[in-house]
């Protein structure tokens, strides 16, 4: 069927009813907002009906019609699906991009260590790295891949559990130098406690009270001490003797192998009910270097 409307007034509706506003619609599309609003006007003079009730003043300028909403996830299914077709085409070149989203401390700590190795053994595609702390939406920001920490539930993405992960304290081993110093959990009441508010918000993320109470210390006081929302950061924190940091092993790993850092209390485990999976979309399953770059990263976590 052939398409009688430009795709960009399609694109330029699409974007300002996910926004409800052409100015940030305008933003995304790297246009103005009377460019966005001329794309949109057009669509529905070509429609004869109005896609958006305006209003001049509030937080959403634009709300889109019933019609319209009826007919946005066909819309967002199409462009997506045209995405889609574009990196099979791209498949047949030499080389490609391929996008990954993660953490920005799960790539200071364990990603960007080990990276060379898949670009020694994929040279022709190019990693672009995305760090952030947000979940980012894999189709409007093309995302190919990304590691997630979590319990493995992301609605619209397959889920393939890379690690499972441990919680314990660490320090510096500067920190114990004095003698009998750290011998028991009890003696954590008397040290500077560093706190990772990474996923604070995340009722299942390990904190100090769950580790405590697991094993057994009920007078250390938790509500102070130094609080670090990057997990990269409250390690180096502890590293530099500022404290005592409940680590998760698979951040902490290359730091212990190094003798930055030191395990306390190795007798008492306490397994998180958290953990990291490869993330992708079910339609880009079959993608060849995303399909490399998930097997590299599972081959990579079992090493």
């Amino acid at each position: 069927m052939k398409l009688p409307v430009h795709l960009h007034a399609l694109r330029a509706f699409e974007v300002s009813a996910r926004h409800r506003s052409f100015s940030a619609a305008a933003t995304e599309l790297h246009v103005t907002p009377a460019a966005v609003g001329q794309l949109v006007r057009a669509l529905e003079d070509w429609l004869g009906t109005p896609l958006f009730l305006r209003s001049a003043s509030g937080r959403a300028r634009l709300v889109a019609t019933e019609a319209a909403e009826r007919a946005l996830p066909d819309i967002r299914a199409g462009f997506d699906r045209l995405a889609i077709g574009l990196e099979r085409l791209k498949e047949g070149s030499a080389g490609g991009v391929l996008t990954v989203t993660v953490s920005p401390a799960f790539a200071a700590k364990w990603l960007l260590p080990r990276i060379d190795r898949f670009q020694s053994a994929w040279p022709d595609t190019d990693v672009r790295l995305e760090t952030s702390l947000k979940a980012v939406d894999f189709v409007a920001q093309r995302v190919d891949i990304g590691v997630r920490y979590g319990l493995g539930n992301w609605p619209g993405l397959t889920a393939d559990k890379l690690m499972d992960e441990e919680v314990f304290p660490v320090c510096s081993p500067k920190l114990l130098h004095a003698p009998g110093r750290l011998q028991n959990p009890n003696e954590l009441a008397r040290e500077t406690l560093i706190h990772d508010l990474s996923m604070d918000s995340h009722a299942a993320f390990p904190s100090w009270d769950a580790w405590l109470q697991r094993a057994g210390v009920t007078d250390v006081a938790t509500a102070r001490g130094m609080k670090i929302n990057n997990s990269a950061a409250v390690l180096q924190a502890a590293a530099e003797g500022q404290g005592i940091a409940l680590a998760r092993s698979v951040m902490v790993h290359d730091d212990l192998a190094a003798g930055r850092l030191v395990r306390l209390f190795p007798e008492i485990t306490f397994p998180s009910r958290l953990a990291y999976y490869v993330v992708y979309r079910a339609e880009l399953s079959d993608k060849p270097d995303l399909v490399a770059f998930r097997d590299w990263l599972i081959k990579e976590a079992t090493a």
